[in-house]
């Protein structure tokens, strides 16, 4: 509800309609079959706006939808492997760092000794150096492999720009702060809920109230 005294009214198509009083904007807005939306409470005075309420809430969620698919961090993702890995397990892990880099994702790529393999390193360089060409195409290695206690890693950054990513519902539902076409802050889709006056329906006429008696009817 708009509990401001006067606002800067701006129409349904852009245009500034100048400061006045609230209840004339709500019956201007009644008058155009319209809602009446504080879009910019913290202007002096308000700025509100004459529009379909429910088309601009749609239009607003679909907005914040859209940029925030177009949003996406690069996580890094591992793939481990041993030194007497097999053929078949290997390339299985090739495959799988090469849907990570598409991604545009960062991979690190360890191998793991255990016991007496730690006194052959070379086989763990020597195996990284072969994942590391297997997905050349895809990933720039960042460093060359460094043991670190019972593990060997090369870390790969992506050569593939990050793929956006549908946001979950619950994210999606989520507003945030937004500019329409003219520039102007406007409250996120949850936010504006409380601010909207939607004019009501004129009442149906009743019977004239006796003389000396109070009407009760509400001026909306």
């Amino acid at each position: 509800m708009i509990r401001v005294f006067d606002v800067r009214v701006v129409d349904e198509d852009g245009s500034q309609l100048g400061v006045m009083r609230t209840a004339d904007a709500l019956r201007l807005a009644q008058e155009r079959g319209l809602d009446l939306v504080e879009v910019a409470p913290l202007a002096s005075p308000p700025v509100a706006r004459l529009l379909d309420f429910g088309q601009y809430k749609y239009e607003l969620t679909k907005r914040e939808k859209e940029a925030k698919r177009r949003q996406r961090s690069v996580t890094f993702k591992e793939v481990r492997l041993k030194p007497k890995i097999g053929t078949g397990d290997f390339d299985t892990k090739v495959r799988r760092a090469i849907e990570f880099l598409e991604e545009g994702d960062r991979v690190k790529v360890a191998v793991q000794f255990r016991g007496r393999e730690l006194t052959h390193p070379q086989i763990g360089r020597d195996l990284l150096d072969k994942f590391a060409e297997q997905i050349k195409d895809h990933g720039v290695v960042e460093r060359p492999p460094l043991l670190e206690g019972k593990s060997m890693h090369i870390s790969v950054a992506s050569v593939h720009k990050p793929k956006p990513h549908e946001p979950t519902p619950a994210a999606a539902a989520k507003g945030h702060a937004s500019t329409d076409e003219d520039g102007a802050p406007v409250l996120g889709a949850e936010d504006i809920s409380a601010s909207v006056e939607t004019p009501a329906n004129p009442a149906a006429p009743g019977p004239e109230p006796e003389d000396g008696a109070a009407s009760n009817g509400k001026v909306n």
